[in-house]
């Protein structure tokens, strides 16, 4: 971008806007100097919207000390594979996270912002924002991007994190114009959920340790995956295996690919086992 002689950046100094005291949102304060930038402001060409990578499916439960998510790695494009190892589950700030369902490169993009919200917000304030502050704010980020999602283009995120506050484990759930919804104790999105729910319901109870949360993740989108072929299932081949991470009071992280093959090989021997009736009376 050439700036005309004379304005405040061909001389090295920022604008004016830069320095003056506003919102301690980003999004804000872009949306009023280079609205352009942001995801839904981006005008879309005449005609129907191109076929383009989705990504799906998401979980998410509370545990014992805090809340898990975990997401499949394939990404589809239509009938297509597109991508075997995408990346869905992302650290918000230091104690929250946010997985993806949608429209890969918009959520992707969305997922960015979003980051660079909660950071510029701690930066301004000093202070980390509320975890119901940031569920609002993804709620009206989302909202933006409405009418591209109106268009074919739609983010469902889910987001989830650890309240300093309550000492608990919180998720939250999106539709595609904003609406946010809190959820008790575990969730699922993405073309998936239906199942990844029904496994949920079934193996999910009160007092969850972490090991046994992350089994119960894991068994969800691998069920996800039995019934929804754009959810990806464990690849030992290629040694793709889900996101895992977890929010606790320490805060985010994301496991190690080992531990979570350890999950994997738990789930198929305790299937072994009841196939073959081990263990009956």
């Amino acid at each position: 971008m050439t700036e005309a002689h004379g304005s405040p950046l061909s001389s090295g100094r920022l604008p004016a806007s830069f320095l003056t005291p506003g919102s301690a949102s980003f999004t804000d304060f872009l949306a009023a100097q280079a609205a352009h930038l942001l995801p839904g402001e981006r005008p879309l060409p005449p005609g129907p919207a191109p076929v383009v990578p989705h990504a799906t499916t998401i979980v998410a439960m509370t545990f014992a000390g805090g809340v898990l998510m975990a997401g499949d790695r394939r990404a589809t494009m239509g009938n297509v594979i597109a991508h075997r190892e995408i990346e869905k589950v992302f650290p918000a700030d230091e104690y929250s996270c946010v997985g993806i369902a949608g429209t890969a490169g918009l959520a992707t993009e969305l997922v960015r912002l979003f980051q660079v919200e909660l950071e510029h917000y701690e930066k301004i304030e000093g202070a980390l924002l509320s975890l119901d502050g940031k569920a609002n704010r993804l709620s009206t980020m989302i909202r933006g991007n409405l009418g591209l999602a109106m268009q074919g283009l739609a983010v469902v995120p889910l987001f989830a994190g650890f309240d300093l506050d309550r000492d608990i484990g919180r998720i939250f759930s999106y539709d595609v114009t904003g609406g946010r919804y809190e959820e008790r104790d575990h969730h699922g999105v993405g073309s998936g959920s239906l199942f990844a729910r029904g496994s949920l319901k079934k193996r999910w109870r009160p007092g969850l340790d972490a090991d046994t949360a992350v089994q119960v993740a894991v068994e969800a989108l691998q069920d996800a995956a039995d019934d929804d072929s754009a959810t990806g299932g464990t690849d030992g081949y290629r040694h793709i295996y889900p996101v895992v991470a977890t929010v606790t009071a320490e805060g985010y992280q994301r496991l190690p690919d080992e531990q979570v093959a350890v999950a994997v090989g738990a789930i198929r021997e305790n299937t072994r086992q009841e196939e073959s009736g081990e263990g009956r009376p």
